[in-house]
């Protein structure tokens, strides 16, 4: 009984040791595309700065949309930069709304406030005219109704600059 419990043992083991060499040798390539394919023929981009338009304004939001999508472009496509009225892709667009609604309602009270943030992005492909197009996105965030507006722009802005450019980022140069 004992020589036997030995030899299942030693089973268990060469097979767990034989497992583990095949799970580590073994890979999964995987991979997600930020961008379509961008034509050869496309070289430069341009951004416009983003008006605010907006009935409440952050002055803080437009031009950090502005440079946050060009590091985007440059840091992610191989376009290059340029301020020529002839930019191959040429990107405009302005916020259209910057909002708080009351989302959430505690007895007679409101306990959570909704901040909405639309943007209208204009994008004008100079080599093919039928890749223009016009179009909005949208980023919420949702806060305690305690914080003033003041305090959740301090807290959230990064967060709200991100996820519009990179919704703006996504509209422009992805095939979804």
């Amino acid at each position: 009984m004992i020589l036997k419990n030995k030899a299942v043992g030693s089973w268990r083991l060469a097979i767990g040791l034989l497992l583990i060499a095949v799970f580590s040798f073994a890979t999964c390539k995987y991979g997600f595309r930020d961008a379509s394919e961008i034509p050869q023929e496309v070289k430069t981009f341009r951004v416009n700065y983003f008006e605010n338009r907006a009935e409440y304004k952050n002055p803080q939001l437009s031009p950090q949309l502005t440079e946050k999508l060009k590091q985007k472009i440059i840091s992610t496509t191989r376009l290059r930069q340029t301020n020529d009225d002839d930019a191959h892709y040429d990107i405009s667009g302005y916020v259209s709304a910057y909002q708080v609604t009351s989302t959430g309602i505690t007895g007679s009270n409101t306990s959570l406030n909704r901040l909405t943030t639309n943007f209208h992005v204009i994008f004008k492909n100079t080599l093919d005219e039928k890749k223009n197009f016009e179009g909005d996105v949208t980023y919420s965030v949702d806060f305690n109704a305690n914080l003033s507006l003041s305090q959740v722009e301090t807290q959230k802005n990064e967060e709200i600059v991100k996820n519009l450019t990179d919704a703006i980022f996504n509209k422009i140069f992805s095939n979804w």
